[in-house]
């Protein structure tokens, strides 16, 4: 449809057009201070990076209305050391956290249904104690370490039989004082 007579057809804004900075004659170097010159360094307590790790926090918001706490517990805690197992899944598959992440790794403490046994809950207490701490991030490490790979690579479905099996198999290293030995839900 053509413009009445009265529109101005040529206006300022149509004459910006984009034009690109003046070309840089010598390439890009990352001779920075802080520039990582050999990859991700990797090591113990180093960490995972992954894409939008800190989407997480958001899908774990969702779960603290499920969560199984005991007396003494602090939901907190719970999502403070399960985001960190949730985002190292996500990181070893090479994408941003989804819910079944934050699902397996609320399922492999036993705060998500059914409730676990005594045992469990003893061990999950001491070692989750205070861990949401921002001082408490060596705690949060070794934590998300115990869990091994293969068991992260799991689907939930088998994640939560193994669970119901044998729950001290799950883990690669004693994590507290609770012998890890006595953890396992008996259903």
């Amino acid at each position: 449809m053509a413009a009445p007579d009265y529109v101005p057809n040529q206006t300022p804004a149509a004459d910006r057009h984009y034009v690109s900075p003046p070309r840089r004659p010598q390439p890009w170097m990352a001779d920075r201070p802080a520039e990582l010159s050999h990859g991700q360094p990797v090591g113990a307590g180093l960490g995972v990076p992954g894409p939008d790790q800190g989407y997480a926090l958001r899908l774990a918001r969702r779960f603290e209305d499920e969560l199984l706490l005991s007396a003494g517990e602090q939901a907190a805690d719970a999502v403070a050391g399960c985001v960190g197992v949730a985002l190292r899944r996500a990181a070893l598959f090479g994408r941003a956290p989804v819910a079944a992440d934050l699902e397996i790794a609320f399922r492999l403490f036993g705060f998500l249904p059914p409730a676990p046994d005594e045992s469990v809950a003893a061990w999950r207490k001491e070692l989750f104690r205070g861990i949401s701490h921002p001082h408490h991030y060596a705690e949060v490490r070794h934590l998300v370490d115990s869990v091994p790979e293969q068991v992260l690579r799991m689907p939930p479905g088998e994640v939560e039989a193994a669970c119901a099996a044998d729950r001290s198999g799950l883990f690669s290293s004693p994590l507290s004082s609770v012998p890890l030995s006595s953890v396992s839900d008996s259903r």
